[in-house]
């Protein structure tokens, strides 16, 4: 008996099975291999299968834009607010391209462009050439990239344009801006800087570049906004210092603006006190200080957590929401278990000096009263002498450059407060932090000056414990204000 022959339409069931068991195994690897490659099209156009109207080439290329026949028109580009922001950013850019700083033959990046309406304005004038990064794409003209690393080589534009968000960090945004644009290209923000000091602290973030011009302008909602042109130098600016600074204009004016330092020496220092602390102009209720890379408060003589640090500095000096890095330098032992437990602050464990050399911690006190934690006795401190010299009140204790260190651990684009409170040893810090032009990092400081002052428990007697006097602690004040330091007279 001969076997059965199929029949050809079973045949043709079994072949349009198999074929369309094929062509799904093929689409669902498409589909994954679409997906995968659909994020890095933005930054790599060999991976893209499909082009939305701009993409980046890469592999160091120049900056190209692709139209497609009938380009997407997202819903959030019909309305009337997003053409108001075009037309005001098309006049911005209408204007720079009259002056010469862009052309339509710009390869030009938008910085923090939110939606993109910079972008299409500069599109609209013809720069053809242009995208937009923010940490938020925005297809087809924003792609996605932190301030900290934008996805483009070295030298890659000829003009960037910023509407730079003060929140952010300034610093690292100021480093891709030198490292994307072109040597001559320029770089163009529109900054709220309401103040000098605010102006040339956003200024000194871009050693690449120089100031061109700026103006003061209506913003895109009326509120007043600062246009800064920027060009690219070949040869960056040193920001390394020498011993001499210069004082410049801005600073100066906030010293103008500061509380007159008190003339005649006070009868009742500590009365003086509470009187001064209430007419202290602080800097940061003068200046805008958005526009710096760090913010550090050094405490020169700390004591303890709630000498000044936790109930002064913490509390009552003005931050302009910043945060702060904190240095307690402190080289008295009693002091420092506590630091251990304070989290933000950061102890040195010695004595603030001219030198790094051994020191001696003089511990004085009132005749009788004995040295106990809660009650710890005034310190100086005091140059290297015989051993046999000292008493018993004396610890030994390591001394450290001051001004080397501070060198060595903040810059000019770094806003730093210090308070200092040393017992006279201020009497050789300060001329070495200006000798040295450490004095050109700090931008405030509250100094206590000890002098041989009238004592509060016997009246018409001077303290035998300082030699200097009230005028040289006011000639100490004054040649700090001289070198461009917002110095305050603190008790």
């Amino acid at each position: 008996m001969e076997p059965p022959v199929p029949k050809p339409a079973t045949l043709r069931n079994i072949l349009v099975r198999l074929l369309t068991f094929g062509i799904l195994v093929l689409a669902v690897r498409l589909a994954c291999l679409v997906t995968l490659a659909g994020e890095s099209c933005r930054y790599n156009n060999d991976l893209c299968f499909f082009h939305d109207n701009l993409t980046l080439r890469g592999g160091g290329e120049a900056l190209g834009v692709r139209r497609s026949d009938r380009p997407r028109v997202p819903e959030l580009w019909t309305t009337k607010k997003w053409r108001r922001t075009v037309d005001y950013y098309s006049a911005i850019f209408q204007d720079l391209i009259a002056e010469g700083f862009l052309s339509p033959n710009s390869n030009a990046l938008c910085v923090e462009a939110l939606a993109g309406e910079d972008v299409l304005a500069l599109q609209e004038n013809g720069v053809v050439n242009s995208i937009g990064v923010s940490e938020t794409a925005s297809p087809p003209l924003i792609v996605s990239a932190s301030n900290r690393r934008h996805p483009f080589d070295e030298s890659s534009f000829d003009f960037e344009f910023s509407r730079l968000n003060p929140s952010g960090q300034p610093a690292e945004f100021s480093e891709e801006v030198c490292r994307t644009l072109k040597p001559g290209g320029f770089f163009v923000a529109h900054i709220a800087a309401k103040d000098s000091y605010g102006f040339n602290s956003f200024l000194e973030l871009f050693s690449c570049c120089r100031l061109v011009r700026s103006r003061d302008m209506d913003g895109l909602d009326t509120t007043p906004v600062r246009e800064i042109v920027m060009k690219k130098e070949n040869q960056l600016q040193s920001g390394n210092l020498g011993n001499k600074c210069s004082v410049p204009g801005y600073k100066r004016e906030i010293i103008r603006k500061a509380e007159a330092l008190i003339e005649e020496e006070p009868k009742k220092p500590w009365v003086a006190l509470k009187r001064n602390l209430k007419k202290v102009k602080y800097l940061t209720s003068m200046a805008d200080v958005s526009y710096k890379q760090r913010y550090l408060y050094v405490d020169v003589g700390a004591r303890n957590y709630g000498s000044s640090i936790g109930s002064w500095f913490e509390k009552t000096y003005p931050k302009q929401n910043k945060s702060f890095e904190i240095y307690a330098i402190e080289a008295d032992k009693t002091f420092h278990k506590e630091y251990r437990t304070q989290k933000g602050v950061t102890l040195l464990p010695y004595a603030a000096w001219v030198r790094n050399e051994t020191l001696f911690f003089e511990i004085t006190r009132d005749p009788g009263k004995k040295i106990v934690e809660k009650c710890r006795g005034m310190r100086r401190v005091q140059s290297v002498r015989p051993s046999s010299s000292y008493g018993d009140n004396v610890d030994k204790i390591e001394g450290f450059d001051f001004a080397e260190w501070l060198k060595s651990v903040v810059s000019e684009r770094d806003f730093v407060v210090v308070k200092m409170d040393v017992e006279g040893a201020e009497f050789h810090l300060i001329p070495k932090l200006i000798e040295s032009g450490a004095i050109c990092l700090i931008d405030e400081i509250f100094l206590e000056c000890h002098y041989n002052r009238w004592q509060k428990c016997c009246p018409g007697q001077r303290s035998p414990k300082f030699k200097k006097t009230y005028w040289q602690c006011l000639e100490l004040f004054t040649k700090l204000r001289e070198s461009g330091v917002l110095v305050h007279q603190w008790w």
